[in-house]
């Protein structure tokens, strides 16, 4: 594959400041207004390099709408509201769940539709998928929360915090050092340097050889979502892979053209994530004043918000070709093979709600 000019500017900032921190390297390639993988690629569906759960099935989105619209509900019908996606992708989560939202009346009339993306190319596909929503858009996550909006929010996000970028360190024989994307010849690769203090959440145990990962963005995002359900009320539900139990442990991933790739190499040509760790992400909502409830299995979650019986609803009428299609969905969604236990749902509500829709102890 040629150079890409992104790979070039990078190499040059790299032999004028030295190797660059894994949450750089990873912005620019996936950010990056001229050559970053997301603003200038199609990587969600048909020709993409993965498909997200909206994709596969309609009920993955319907039963979030309906979540949604019994979380206004619970809290008292409020309106107006602020409605917000993180990383909409095509737009198919949202139209399937203002579809299913007007069950409760109301609810599309008090909301005030937000999307979260920095793609132009994916922006032109949520604005069809949502003409009669009206979206407006902003282009990074802080600017949804910019000012001094009262009103409350009711927030989803599927496959978001995954592709928020992270930082790794290593530890060594005599303490962490951090991994840094350097180059090597005419490639890039990872080098090591150590840190004065140990990173955040470093166990004191850990043996030689193991990696930590830490994501600062991560944690701002979810301590600035807790932070605002604790003021204004509202909730929040974010879908994603991950793991509850830790940071330690190397999740860094690649695809590009649909398979597995080196992270660093041909930057702006992959797609860059790693495993979300919902321990810190319920932490960071916590510690800003709100109430975290997960992770939870998606499998287990959407069960028990009736996926079995929708994929019934939707079979009963269907003829066998769709029938089949509606039932491999599901099972895609739900089996611990497929994402039913990789994938896991986090909530976010105010400090003294109950548990929500899917959370039940």
């Amino acid at each position: 594959m040629a150079e890409t000019p992104l790979a070039r500017r990078l190499k040059a900032r790299i032999a004028a400041d030295g190797p660059l921190p894994l949450d750089v390297f990873w912005q620019a390639a996936m950010t990056d207004p001229e050559g970053g993988y997301y603003t200038t690629g199609k990587p969600i569906g048909a020709g993409g390099d993965f498909t997200t759960a909206p994709e596969i099935s309609q009920i993955f989105g319907e039963l979030i709408g309906l979540w949604l619209a019994e979380a206004w509900i619970r809290a008292g019908r409020p309106a107006p509201f602020a409605l917000i996606e993180l990383g909409p992708g095509r737009g198919q989560l949202m139209a399937d769940a203002l579809r299913a939202a007007r069950a409760a009346p109301d609810f599309l009339e008090a909301a005030d539709l937000l999307l979260v993306e920095a793609s132009p190319i994916m922006r032109v596909h949520q604005a069809a998928a949502l003409a009669t929503g009206k979206p407006r858009w902003a282009s990074d996550w802080r600017d949804a929360f910019a000012g001094d909006d009262d009103r409350p929010i009711f927030l989803i996000a599927n496959e978001f915090l995954d592709a928020l970028p992270i930082r790794q360190f290593i530890r060594t024989g005599s303490g962490w050092a951090e991994r840094l994307a350097a180059t090597q010849g005419d490639s890039f690769a990872f080098t090591s340097r150590p840190v004065a203090l140990p990173p955040p959440d470093a166990p004191d145990a850990a043996p030689e050889g193991a990696i930590l990962e830490w994501s600062a963005e991560r944690d701002a995002v979810m301590a600035v979502i807790g932070g605002r359900i604790a003021r204004t009320g509202g909730a929040a539900l974010l879908v994603d892979y991950g793991h509850g139990s830790g940071r330690i442990g190397d999740t860094l991933q690649a695809l590009a053209g649909g398979r597995p790739a080196d992270p660093l190499a041909n930057p702006g040509q992959a797609d860059i994530t790693s495993h979300v760790d919902f321990a810190a992400a319920s932490r960071a909502a916590t510690d800003a004043g709100a109430a975290a409830f997960g992770p939870v299995d998606q499998g287990a979650f959407l069960l028990r918000l009736g996926a079995e019986i929708r994929a019934a609803q939707l079979t009963r009428q269907a003829p066998p070709e769709k029938a089949a299609a509606i039932a491999l969905g599901l099972r895609r969604l739900l089996h611990p093979k497929e994402m039913g236990s990789l994938f896991k749902a986090l909530a976010v509500l105010p400090r003294a709600a109950p548990p929500p829709a899917g959370f039940e102890r």
